[in-house]
Formats: C-alpha cells, sequence, structure tokens
C-alpha cells in the first residue's frame, strides 16, 4: 500500500515568511515608481500588523534597494482612552528607526460628530489624513507610505461597487489630498493571509484600536467576510480580481468620460477584442509562486 507523504510543517520562521511579501512588495515598488533615490518616506504606524510589517519590508529593502532614501516612522495618537504611548517609541528606538510620536484628539471629535450606529471610519481618516500631512510637510517627506494590503484593495473596490455604485478601488500612489505629498502603498500586491502569517511569528505588540475595533457590524466586514470565503472556495479568486485591477479595458467598459463612444467609427480603437476566448487563462486559478508572478 502507497502513503502519500507527510506535507511538511508550516514554516513559523519570521525570515522565510518576509521573503514573499518583501518579492511582492518590491514588485509593486517596482511597477509604480514609489521610491526614488534621495526620498524621505514617512511610514505611518499605527501599532497593527499590516503598519509593522510595512516597516519591516521597507527596512529590508533600504538595506537592499541600490539607491539611497530615508524612512521616518511616525505613529499618531488620536488621543483614545488608555492609548500606550510607550510601545512603539520603545519598539522603534530598539530597532534604531528615526521616529516620531505626534498628538491629535480627533477620538474625542469622532466621538462628539458620529451618529449612533454610524461608522467612524470616514470622519476619523479624513481627521487622521490631515494630521499626518501636515506632520509630512514639517518633516519634510516626500513620501507617505501608508500599510494598506491587497484584501484592503479588494475590500474597497467591492465596497465602492455595492454601496457606493462606483467602480473604484484603492490606488497604489496618489498625490495626497492637500497636493503637498505621494501617498504610497507598497503592501498593495501583498495577501493579508501572509501578513497575519509574518505578524504572528513577529509576535509584534499590538496596540488595538478603540473606534473602528469597536464596531462588529461595519459593511466592510461583511466584504471581508465575502472574500474570504470566495478564496476558501476557489483559492486564487482574489489574485485574479486583483490581476484584473491592472488589466483595464476602457472601451469595454460604460464611462463616457472614460472612453469617448460617441466619436466610435467603422475603425475601433479596441474593437470586441476584449471577448476573444484567447484573452482568458486557461485555468481560472493560480496558486503560490504563479500567483505572484502574475501579480508582476
Amino acid at each position: 500500500m502507497t502513503h502519500s507523504p507527510t506535507p511538511p510543517a508550516p514554516t513559523t520562521d519570521p525570515a522565510r515568511l518576509l521573503a514573499p511579501i518583501v518579492r511582492a512588495a518590491g514588485q509593486a515598488v517596482g511597477d509604480y515608481r514609489m521610491i526614488e533615490s534621495g526620498d524621505r518616506v514617512m511610514v505611518c504606524l499605527s501599532g497593527g500588523k499590516d503598519s509593522y510589517t510595512l516597516l519591516d519590508v521597507l527596512l529590508h529593502l533600504q538595506r537592499k534597494a541600490p539607491i539611497p532614501f530615508e524612512l521616518i516612522a511616525v505613529n499618531l495618537d488620536q488621543g483614545q482612552p488608555g492609548f500606550p504611548t510607550d510601545v512603539l517609541p520603545r519598539y522603534l528606538t530598539g530597532l534604531g528607526v528615526p521616529h516620531s510620536l505626534i498628538r491629535q484628539d480627533t477620538y474625542s471629535v469622532v466621538r462628539e460628530k458620529t451618529r449612533p450606529g454610524k461608522t467612524t471610519c470616514a470622519l476619523c481618516s479624513r481627521l487622521r489624513r490631515g494630521a499626518l500631512y501636515r506632520h509630512a510637510r514639517e518633516l519634510g517627506a516626500t513620501k507617505i507610505a501608508l500599510g494598506h494590503h491587497r484584501d484592503d484593495i479588494l475590500e474597497t473596490l467591492f465596497m465602492n461597487l455595492f454601496f457606493g455604485a462606483r467602480l473604484k478601488a484603492m490606488p497604489p500612489k496618489l498625490q495626497s489630498d492637500d497636493g503637498t505629498n505621494v501617498v504610497i502603498r507598497p503592501l498593495a500586491y501583498v495577501p493579508e493571509a501572509d501578513i497575519i502569517r509574518y505578524a504572528h511569528a513577529r509576535a509584534f505588540p499590538i496596540i488595538p484600536c478603540n473606534l473602528c475595533g469597536s464596531q462588529e457590524n461595519l459593511q466592510r466586514k461583511v466584504v471581508g467576510e465575502m472574500l474570504a470565503g470566495w478564496e476558501r472556495e476557489h483559492p486564487g479568486r482574489l489574485t485574479n480580481i486583483a490581476r484584473a485591477l491592472t488589466r483595464v479595458s476602457p472601451s469595454h467598459l460604460m464611462d463616457p468620460a472614460l472612453f469617448d463612444f460617441a466619436s466610435l467609427s467603422v475603425t475601433p480603437a479596441e474593437g470586441d477584442r476584449g471577448f476573444d476566448p484567447d484573452d482568458y487563462p486557461q485555468r481560472e486559478f493560480l496558486s503560490g509562486v504563479q500567483e505572484l508572478d502574475m501579480l508582476g
């Protein structure tokens, strides 16, 4: 009787778990020219798994990159009751990372302005962005790095689709609202599952958020659970959706502001090639290293 070999146990080595994250992040940084020689990058740390992972990735890239750039870690103390102001400074000092802690009581403002039953995210995000943009100007930062990952981008896509009637996601790179800075998301290609495994292995000193973390019925959470269910049932589906955001055919959508349908003639720009069978992969879903390669 032939026995199937026992699959190897999942690794808990942080270095090995970081490798695919760095590979995907490096690809995103290169694809969107996120970091350039001489940049001063302000890394926004919330105290959550994503921003801790972002910092590790950027420190790794800083050591390996052929171009010089600076990193400055920044945390915004939003005035949440019991916020441990010593955790991040102690952690960052241990790493030898330049850092600063800024305080702005957005917590009280959000609590006061948000009606019962409504989500705090939109107002909290606007206030937080304003504080971070101001601090970036004071630091002379040229880039602001945020820890949003692939799954955050896909959740935003479906949130806009389901509840906003818009085909819009979260860009990997954009100009800040005040026009004075560039925001980058180096983890744009990284699945959240990889970050969860890495953060667990690293045992980061996580600081919970008492605003959004206390809202259990957020529509974003519902959308996140939907996406997680898709990935369980059809591994690789989220990779294909993320890849689709990089392969858009404007002439096969319905936005007249995006594509000039009115001026179409018998000489088409794209014709009906969007429906050609050869445009679709032989297999619907890919896995492992192939997924990362496809995102490149």
